[in-house]
């Protein structure tokens, strides 16, 4: 079910949000990760990388609506489109990404 979709995912550095990218991208996903620790973003594109899968990486603090924007759009731009976004991180803003 995950072959071939594109996955961005807040707060993917650590926890719920690393084990949701490693599980969908062993499944075929394209994951794109989203955190504030930027070294663990790149450690965890590189393993998955090493098992075959694909990763995108960007910093990102979900307070801020202008980060939010930059994950999605990196979504659309490597990959061509966004099919899922998991808001795992603490505090989740993408509600209010689309009020204007």
């Amino acid at each position: 079910m995950a072959e071939g979709k594109v996955v961005a995912i807040t707060g993917a550095s650590s926890g719920i949000g690393e084990a949701t990218a490693l599980l969908l991208a062993e499944r075929g996903a394209r994951v794109v990760l989203g955190a504030r620790r930027l070294d663990r973003l790149g450690v965890l594109a590189a393993r998955i990388a090493a098992a075959g899968g694909e990763a995108t990486y960007a910093h990102i603090d979900v307070k801020r609506r202008d980060d939010l924007m930059n994950l999605v759009n990196l979504a659309c731009e490597r990959y061509g489109k966004l099919d899922v976004l998991v808001s795992n991180a603490t505090k989740s803003h993408f509600v209010h990404l689309f009020k204007d």
